[in-house]
């Protein structure tokens, strides 16, 4: 019988749809996670082999086709060359361009 009682702890909780292993939220299949994630690797490639556009200060996340770029460029040329990149990637649905360029000011640093 003491066996028993865990047994049944385990088989109720197995019957009651505790949830396994989801892909991820926000994907609906494990297809529509593959297609994003093919997305995001196609842009990446994109972008290693354009002399223009950083491939290591830009992120690129995709979710159900549409396209979020983050984190920053030297210039609006880069910003704006990131998104045209991003937007050409086959079944690309969107591009949220959140790319900020980064400041080349030297009013950071004072010295007083």
């Amino acid at each position: 019988m003491s066996k028993f009682i865990p047994a049944l702890f385990v088989a109720i909780a197995l019957a009651s749809g505790i949830p396994g292993c989801a892909v991820t939220s926000g994907h609906e299949t494990v297809g529509e996670y593959a297609d994003d994630a093919t997305i995001t690797t196609r842009v990446k490639t994109r972008f290693g082999k354009d002399p223009t556009v950083s491939a290591m200060r830009i992120h690129v996340d995709t979710d159900k086709g549409m396209v979020s770029l983050r984190g920053t460029a030297k210039s609006q040329a880069e910003r704006d060359q990131a998104e045209r990149i991003a937007a050409s990637v086959p079944d690309v649905k969107g591009v949220q361009n959140n790319i900020t360029i980064e400041s080349t000011s030297s009013d950071t640093a004072t010295n007083r």
